[in-house]
């Protein structure tokens, strides 16, 4: 049975597809869930998965992520808020934020909810790094902005940046407990 990722994002569903490859195949479906106000990615994630599934039909799994970007120095901001943030205020305004801070430290978190008759359950990956002045030509979102072992996610190839991704971590994780449980 086909797992459903609920997400308009065909990169996602690639990643995913690998990960998943051998084990169950991934359809993309593309679903506006709602998207509650919280401060945990879990919540959202949860939240989305549970409602993905039931108005879906209830039938197949499905699986929803939600992610963003935690800088420690703004406790945690723009975090859940991170796509809002970038549509609202830019990558460079929240760069100008940061930048005047001595530690620039932050971390990309995704956290995958999948939901079947079963119930909901949650993985989570993150990747560490710093804030820098923005840089490269690739990626997408704070990618610029983001720098990993001397790198941001703008100047990484697809490649690359998939071997280190957050998502990458989540699916793995996810992949692993999915292998167990079938």
């Amino acid at each position: 049975m086909p797992i459903q990722f609920v997400t308009g994002n065909e990169g996602k569903v690639r990643e995913a597809t690998t990960y998943l490859e051998g084990i169950e195949p991934v359809e993309q479906v593309d679903y506006d869930y709602t998207e509650v106000q919280s401060n945990a990615l879990k919540d959202i994630a949860a939240y989305g998965a549970l409602e993905a599934y039931e108005e879906l039909g209830a039938d197949e799994p499905v699986l929803v992520d939600d992610a963003g970007l935690f800088v420690d120095a703004l406790g945690g901001f723009p975090g859940p808020y991170s796509a809002y943030v970038e549509d609202t205020v830019g990558v460079e305004r929240l760069w100008r934020l940061a930048r005047g801070e001595d530690d620039r430290r932050a971390r990309f978190r995704t956290v995958l909810a999948y939901c079947d008759e079963n119930g909901t359950e949650t993985f989570e990956g993150s990747v560490a790094g710093t804030l820098v002045a923005p840089r490269g030509e690739g990626g997408f979102g704070y990618d610029p902005i983001f720098e990993y072992n001397g790198q941001t996610m703008a100047e990484m190839s697809t490649e690359e940046k998939n071997a280190i991704s957050h998502r990458g971590r989540a699916l793995a994780t996810f992949a692993e407990w999915y292998a167990d449980e079938r």
